[in-house]
């Protein structure tokens, strides 16, 4: 009697001693989804399972591999890991795909207005997609010129906002953004010129006599007089 399971489990055996044969970090392949986790998704990449990490699916931020995979789809996919003594590899799929971060700084240069979408909010801010896989926040000290008790006062989710770019921190692949730079602070300080007594009149002088013991005398005195004046 022979049984086909166990038949089917030999003819995999082989084809995974091939497959690991040829492996290369940095390999293409393509797979077929077998089972979805909340964490990532197991691939089978013909003859062995990978495992594709959440975190390696997009470079947009999901929440559940099922929302952009089904099992038994077909998917691209790039060997990122291997340990062959523990039969493990390790998978990616946004690697197939544009890295939002290249040349960031270039498209995003320090102090330029770019609009986005609210995506989550925080209590310390809110994060703003600014382009497909690339997000900034808005820390909650940037969203009005004053106090913010909850960022929800202020933004909603999916709610498009102008902000402007604070700063750029590409190994830590992160973007500060600000709400405010783009509103005028109603409490900013006075000009010199609205703090003067006559506001907006321009200044009359009405003294016309020289003034004692200044630069009014016409005997060659410094600035405080004559020296001959305190002898």
């Amino acid at each position: 009697i022979v049984s086909r399971r166990a038949i089917l489990q030999q003819e995999r055996e082989e084809s995974a001693k091939a497959l690991w044969a040829k492996l290369e970090i940095g390999q293409k392949l393509e797979g077929a989804v077998r089972a979805l986790k909340d964490y990532g998704a197991f691939v089978d990449i013909g003859g062995a399972d990978g495992f594709l990490y959440i975190g390696e699916i997009s470079w947009t931020r999901i929440n559940k591999p099922s929302d952009v995979l089904q099992i038994g789809q077909k998917i691209e996919v790039q060997v990122l890991t291997l340990d062959p003594e523990a039969k493990k590899i390790g998978l990616g799929m946004k690697q197939l795909l544009a890295n939002p971060w290249t040349n960031v700084e270039q498209r995003y240069p320090t102090g330029r207005p770019v609009n986005g979408l609210i995506t989550r909010t925080t209590e310390f801010g809110a994060f703003v997609e600014l382009e497909p896989g690339l997000e900034g926040l808005i820390h909650i000290s940037e969203l009005d010129h004053k106090r913010v008790r909850r960022v929800t006062d202020v933004l909603k989710v999916g709610q498009e906002v102008d902000v402007q770019v604070l700063q750029i921190d590409v190994s830590r692949k992160r973007i500060g953004l600000s709400l405010k730079a783009l509103t005028e602070n109603p409490d900013a300080v006075k000009s010199d010129e609205d703090l003067s007594p006559g506001g907006d009149e321009a200044y009359v002088r009405k003294r016309t006599e020289p003034l004692k013991g200044g630069t009014g005398l016409t005997d060659g005195g410094g600035l405080f007089g004559s020296p001959d004046q305190y002898k």
